[in-house]
């Protein structure tokens, strides 16, 4: 898993738009799963997304559909599948976030923590490799935000799925890499991870569009240069 983090305006979007190719790069290189997109036509950019999730930073539900319509959207209307086989993936996700009970509710009805879980449902459903993580907890309170930051760890470690974090949100990103999700007796927790977990998380700070420091969260807290020290004042957790 990738924190990508930043002062506001740093481009860290533009990095999730560079991976999708809906930008191009004035120069250099992108590779995503091995592949390099630069030069790619939008036919072959279409294949690499198919197996790229993303969750934007304001959700993106439609509002005319139901929580299961938007979940089960891109299976029923660009893979397209059978409508039981959606059903089914769509109540399967829909338990992974917690929200099987309100698959027929309207996202109005919805809290702010239950619309961005049901948008990491939607991002899940087509079972992509990667995921791509835009704001996840921007506008949440900090309760709800660690339900969000709850299923990004259970992503990672339960289905296995690479991630990009792009957010501002220091407690949010620290909290994702030093954490881990366990399953014991069909019960899943978020536990406190070890050293060689932690370590799997790769931070990367941007400066002026440029990258400015890129390593593990112990490297990041332990960095000397006062711009860091700046912008990681405040907070400190503990990495185990």
């Amino acid at each position: 898993m990738a924190m990508l983090l930043g002062a506001s305006g740093s481009g860290k979007s533009v990095i999730l738009k560079l991976i999708l190719g809906l930008l191009r790069p004035d120069s250099g290189s992108i590779f995503v799963k091995g592949e390099r997109i630069n030069g790619m036509s939008e036919a072959q950019l279409m294949n690499v997304r198919d197996d790229i999730g993303m969750l934007f930073q304001e959700s993106a539900l439609f509002d005319s559909l139901t929580v299961a319509e938007n979940v089960g959207y891109k299976l029923s209307e660009e893979l397209p599948l059978p409508d039981d086989d959606v059903r089914s993936r769509v109540a399967e996700v829909l338990e992974f976030v917690g929200l099987h009970e309100h698959m027929d509710r309207m996202p109005s009805a919805l809290s702010g923590g239950q619309r961005r879980r049901v948008a990491i449902a939607r991002a899940m459903a087509a079972k992509p490799r990667l995921l791509l993580f835009d704001e996840p907890t921007s506008g949440l309170d900090p309760i709800t935000s660690k339900t969000v930051d709850a299923e990004i760890i259970k992503l990672r470690d339960l289905e296995h799925v690479t991630a990009i974090l792009v957010t501002h949100q220091l407690q949010d990103a620290f909290y994702v890499a030093t954490h881990e999700a366990v399953r014991e007796n069909n019960r899943v927790s978020i536990v406190p991870a070890d050293t060689k977990k932690i370590e799997e998380a790769e931070f990367i700070v941007l400066k002026d569009g440029d990258i400015f420091f890129e390593g593990p969260a112990a490297a990041l807290r332990a960095a000397p240069d006062p711009y860091l020290r700046t912008y990681l004042s405040g907070w400190f957790p503990p990495l185990v």
